[in-house]
């Protein structure tokens, strides 16, 4: 039934759902990608599309900014609406100097701050880690497609503007690129016994401030949408 954030009726979400950040990606998603696309949810804004791609369920759905947001859509996608997978679609900022603008991350595994695993009452911080299954086959559509696609960790922040001074000391960790989402999802779909993964498409760099605009945030990255969706 529906939640307080969703209105979409039981069946109407397919079972793997397609997650940017932005309502208005999802939207040019399903325009642009989806046969037969239908709009079954639009409270807060939150638009969620489902229609077919090569004959194949999909669902395309808004997650908006940050782990708190992630977490409440990706919860109640996989515990209300019996979803599988969830498949974020998102954009990121480089930490490695091997990243340029547009370049696409697949991420293995998320490092955070954030204390978003303590309501699991653990007695360690558990690994924010990516589907396996989901994680090769991108890789494997990614060769398919010739996208090349780098294979590595993001660094998960509750912080867009971070005073801190700590990306350089991340880069030595091996950390590709920052963004906010991935380790709610990661977390959620692990204590849930479902599948997530993580692709991103470098739009920024902090640490030179070469930068896309907001217009191709929205609407360029279709590499990493293409990627995600031959997945499906």
């Amino acid at each position: 039934m529906p939640t307080p954030h969703n209105s979409a009726a039981k069946g109407e979400i397919a079972k793997t759902v397609l997650m940017p950040g932005d309502p208005l990606r999802a939207k040019y998603i399903a325009e642009t990608y989806l046969e037969d696309a239908g709009l079954v949810n639009e409270v807060r804004g939150m638009y969620a599309y489902t229609g077919r791609y090569k004959g194949k369920e999909v669902s395309v759905m808004a997650s908006g900014m940050g782990m708190p947001s992630m977490g409440i859509y990706s919860y109640e996608l996989f515990s209300e609406y019996d979803v599988d997978n969830i498949i974020r679609i998102g954009t990121a900022g480089a930490i490695s100097e091997k990243l340029k603008i547009r370049d696409v991350v697949l991420a293995i595994a998320s490092c955070t701050r954030s204390t978003y695993a303590d309501q699991f009452g653990l007695p360690c911080t558990p690994a924010a880690a990516a589907s396996y299954e989901l994680l090769r086959r991108a890789d494997d559509c990614a060769r398919e497609l010739g996208i090349n696609v780098h294979v590595g960790t993001l660094l998960c922040t509750d912080t867009f503007y971070d005073e801190s001074g700590t990306l350089a000391d991340w880069r030595k960790m091996g950390v590709l690129a920052t963004e906010m989402e991935s380790a709610a999802l990661y977390y959620n779909a692990a204590r849930l016994g479902k599948k997530a993964l993580c692709i991103c498409t470098i739009s920024d760099c902090p640490l030179t401030g070469e930068s896309a605009s907001a217009q191709e945030r929205q609407k360029t990255f279709d590499d990493m949408i293409k990627l995600a969706i031959e997945m499906v």
